[in-house]
């Protein structure tokens, strides 16, 4: 059994599985939570309660006055900013530990099909490094709006994305940042990607004028003109970053 105290390691598996559930889940009954617990040989309510550590550090749930759990450790807050101020590195790093602890192979872990994939060499580790940060950026996105599009609230997973903000070519530094994601429909990604719509510094949806109002169908009017002016539903947790909605609105989308 392990000590009390929690190490850097199981942290960031711990921080891993934060990032990856909605914030109202993180309860002693969540399957995820129970499963974790066993990994790391600790009690449904020790990784419960450590996850609710985490929630107290959370600007985006602080701004919304809810505190997460007390008494956290100084290694807590280490782990956090370890994560905020290198999201690619801790991001693998937290997948590559949840395998080791596991004794799967990275690429089981994070759900990647491996037939497509060079046999060996760095070709191999560096496109695996990316898929496995690339799947985790979305499930952190996703996670923090409940699973579901902050434009239209739909809430079929199949038919989500993970849409960065700033793109990814564009910002290594951020690539795997949650808060430079977005939870968005299918066709709704495709448009904030192709600068058809943004969002504002106020977290409203603006379309762009490169559509003519009158010159539009139903379906244009149904799919994006409804929701002109409109405000997303913003994330429980990770809010988008500003400076990330600075660059869509004068970057990418077409004014």
């Amino acid at each position: 059994m392990p000590s009390n105290n929690w190490t850097r390691e199981e942290l960031i598996i711990a921080f891993n599985l934060y990032c990856k559930i909605p914030f109202g889940t993180i309860h002693i009954h969540n399957p995820q939570i129970i499963v974790l617990a066993k990994i790391l040989g600790r009690t449904p309510s020790a990784v419960s309660w450590k996850l609710a550590n985490f929630a107290r550090l959370d600007p985006s749930l602080q701004n919304r006055n809810i505190a997460g759990a007390s008494h956290g450790s100084k290694l807590d807050v280490e782990v956090w900013n370890e994560f905020n101020n290198d999201w690619e590195k801790l991001g693998f790093e937290s997948e590559k530990l949840l395998a080791e602890k596991t004794g799967k192979r990275i690429e089981t872990i994070a759900d990647i099909e491996i037939f497509d994939l060079p046999k060996a060499g760095k070709e191999r580790e560096s496109l695996v490094k990316v898929r496995v940060n690339q799947g985790f950026f979305r499930k952190a996105v996703l996670a923090a709006y409940d699973f579901k599009c902050c434009i239209t609230g739909l809430g079929i997973p199949e038919l989500l994305n993970a849409s960065h903000i700033v793109p990814w070519s564009k910002d290594e530094i951020n690539r795997v940042n949650p808060r430079n994601g977005l939870c968005l429909n299918t066709i709704h990604d495709r448009a904030f990607d192709r600068g058809l719509l943004t969002i504002t510094l106020e977290f409203k949806i603006k379309i762009s004028k490169s559509i003519k109002r009158n010159d539009v169908d139903g379906a244009v009017q149904d799919f994006l003109f409804r929701y002109d002016g409109s405000e997303i539903k913003l994330p429980t947790r990770f809010l988008p970053d500003t400076n990330f909605l600075k660059y869509h609105n004068k970057s990418v989308f077409r004014t």
